[in-house]
C-alpha cells in the first residue's frame, strides 16, 4: 500500500485508539506516524501502543514512525478554599508562596522559578488566556497584580506567562524518565515541550545520545524569537499553535506559522503544523469548513505533517478524522495552484555536493519524463534534501537502516523501502526499479533517477545521479558496474 499524498498524517494514540483493530485502521486511513502523548497514560499503556504500531508495520511491510510526545513542565496555582473563586476586573489578586488555601484575593502558585523572572507589567494567563493579570509589583516570593481579564479561577488551573524567559529547564524529572522510556522502547522522534532557547534542545539530544532524533515544539514567544538559534540544533519543528495563541495574540499565529514552516523547508528539517486542525471532530463526525480550511492552508503552505490530537486520541470518531485529513490533502495536491505556490516558496541555499545533486534531479525530473527520484541513504539526510526540493514526482527512500526509513516517514514525499545493503551501482540501481515497479510508481517502460554516494554505507558521500531505465535488461547492459 502507497500513499497518493505527500503531506504526512501524525494521529495521536489514546483511550479511543488503543486497540490493534483501531490503530490498524487509522493507518489504513492514511497516518504515517503514531504520536504517543507522554502527559496521559502510563509506560505501560505506552509500551502496548506502541507494540501494535510495530506489529501493524511487520504485518503491512510499511515502516511507521512513533513520536513520543514529552509533557515538559507544568505551571499551575495551587487550591482554594472553596474549590475556586470569582475574580472581577479591575481588583488587586496575588500570588504567593503561601501553601495556604487561596480565596478571592490570593493563592499559591508554587514556582519560585516564576516569581524569580516576573517583571513589573508581565503579564500571568490562568485557564489558556481565560483570566489575565498584570503584574504591578513583584518580589522573589510573591507577584500583585491587577485583573485585567476576570473570571472564575479554580483548582490547580494552568498559568502561562508570555512576557518573559522562565529559568526553568525544558525537561522536568518526570520528562527525562519518560525520554529514556521512549528511547529505550525505540521511538523514532522525541517532541520537546516547553522549549525556550537553543540549550534545551541540547539538553535532550544528549540525553537521547542519537537513539531518537528531537523535534522542538514551537508553542512560547521566547521560543519563537530564538527560533533560528533552535532550528539550528533541532532534528525537525512542531508548531504548536495552541500555546502560541495563549501566549501571543491570536492574529500574529497564522503568520508565524508560516514564517516558520518556511524557515524549516529552506532547512529541510521537517515540520508538523498541530494542535486544533479538526477539533470538532472530537464529538462530531463532520469537521467544520473552517478547519478543513485550516488543514488545507497548512498543506498548501508546504508543511511535511499535519497533527490530529484529541481528535484521534479520545474522540468519538477517530478514523474518520484521519480520513478526512488524508481526503483534503489529496484534493489539495491536485490543485495546480498547489504547485504554484510551492514552487514560488522554494528558497534553498545550495552549498554542497549533494545540494547541487538533489537540485538537479529535480529539475530533470520536471523537465523529463521521469517516474520518481530513488535516493539510498544511511542517515537520511540526503532524502531530506530531495524532500526540501518539494519534486513534482514521488521520493523513494531506499536504506537497509530500519531507524533511517521510520524516521523519515516523518517527511514530505517519501515512500520508505527497506532494502538490503548494496556494494556495486548497478545494484542500487536495480533495487530502486525494482522498488518503483513494485510499489506502483512506475513500470518497464518508465525512466527513474536513481542518487547515491559511493562507497557505499557511509554516510555523507552523495555523489552520483543517474537517470535509468527501469527495465532491469536495459540496466545490466548500459550501467557501469
Amino acid at each position: 500500500m502507497r500513499r497518493l499524498r505527500n503531506v504526512k498524517i501524525v494521529a495521536t494514540l489514546g483511550p479511543a485508539s488503543s486497540d490493534y483493530k483501531t490503530i490498524r485502521a487509522l493507518f489504513e486511513a492514511g497516518a504515517d506516524v503514531f504520536r504517543l502523548n507522554m502527559s496521559h497514560g502510563t509506560h505501560a499503556e505506552h509500551k502496548v501502543r506502541y507494540d501494535i504500531i510495530r506489529q501493524i508495520e511487520a504485518d503491512t511491510g510499511r515502516p511507521v514512525a512513533v513520536l513520543a510526545d514529552l509533557q515538559g513542565p507544568k505551571l499551575r496555582v495551587g487550591t482554594f478554599a472553596f474549590g475556586a473563586a470569582d475574580l472581577e476586573e479591575g481588583e488587586p489578586f496575588r500570588f504567593d508562596l503561601d501553601p495556604t488555601e487561596g480565596d478571592g484575593h490570593r493563592v499559591c502558585l508554587p514556582h519560585p522559578e516564576i516569581f524569580a523572572a516576573l517583571e513589573v507589567g508581565a503579564r500571568l494567563l490562568v485557564n489558556d488566556g481565560k483570566i489575565r493579570l498584570r503584574v504591578t509589583a513583584c518580589g522573589p516570593d510573591f507577584a500583585d497584580c491587577v485583573v485585567t481579564v476576570g473570571g472564575t479561577i479554580s483548582n490547580r488551573k494552568g498559568v502561562n506567562v508570555p512576557d518573559v524567559v522562565l529559568p526553568l529547564a525544558a525537561l522536568s524529572d518526570k520528562d527525562r524518565a519518560d525520554l529514556e522510556f521512549a528511547c529505550e522502547l525505540g521511538a523514532d522522534w522525541l517532541a520537546l515541550s516547553f522549549v525556550q532557547r537553543a540549550e534545551d534542545v541540547i539538553e535532550a539530544k544528549t540525553l537521547a545520545r542519537g537513539r531518537a532524533q528531537v523535534l522542538s515544539k514551537i508553542e512560547k514567544p521566547s521560543a519563537e524569537r530564538a527560533f533560528d538559534e533552535i532550528l539550528k540544533v533541532s532534528d525537525g519543528i512542531m508548531v504548536a499553535r495552541g500555546d502560541l495563541g495563549v501566549e501571543l495574540p491570536v492574529e500574529s499565529v497564522p503568520p508565524i506559522q508560516k514564517r516558520l514552516v518556511r524557515k524549516c523547508r529552506a532547512a529541510a528539517k521537517p515540520v508538523i503544523v498541530a494542535t486544533q486542525m479538526l477539533e470538532s471532530m472530537i464529538e462530531s463526525p463532520m469537521p467544520t469548513r473552517a478547519e478543513i480550511s485550516d488543514v488545507a492552508t497548512a498543506i498548501y503552505e508546504g508543511a511535511d505533517a499535519i497533527m490530529l490530537s484529541a481528535e484521534s486520541a479520545a474522540g468519538r470518531y477517530p478514523v474518520e478524522a484521519v480520513q478526512t485529513m488524508n481526503n483534503v490533502a489529496r484534493s489539495v495536491e491536485s490543485d495546480p495552484t498547489y504547485r504554484d505556490i510551492i514552487e514560488a516558496s522554494r528558497s534553498a541555499k545550495r552549498q554542497t555536493v549533494a545540494d547541487g545533486i538533489v537540485a538537479a534531479a529535480r529539475e530533470i525530473a520536471e523537465t523529463t519524463d521521469v517516474s520518481a527520484i530513488c535516493c539510498y541513504s544511511q542517515s537520511g539526510k540526503t532524502v531530506a534534501l530531495v524532500c526540501r526540493e518539494r519534486p513534482r514526482v514521488p521520493v523513494i527512500a531506499l536504506s537497509p537502516i530500519t531507524q533511517t526509513l521510520r524516521k523519515l516517514c516523518l517527511n514530505w514525499g517519501v515512500h520508505a523501502v527497506r532494502c538490503e545493503e548494496v556494494s556495486r551501482f548497478k545494484e542500487a540501481v536495480v533495487n530502486a526499479a525494482r522498488a518503483a515497479r513494485d510499489y506502483g510508481f512506475a513500470d518497464e517502460s518508465h525512466q527513474i533517477i536513481v542518487i547515491a554516494g559511493v562507497p557505499f554505507n557511509v554516510q555523507g558521500t552523495t555523489n552520483i545521479l543517474r537517470v535509468a531505465p527501469c527495465d532491469e535488461r536495459l540496466i545490466y547492459r548500459t550501467d557501469p558496474e
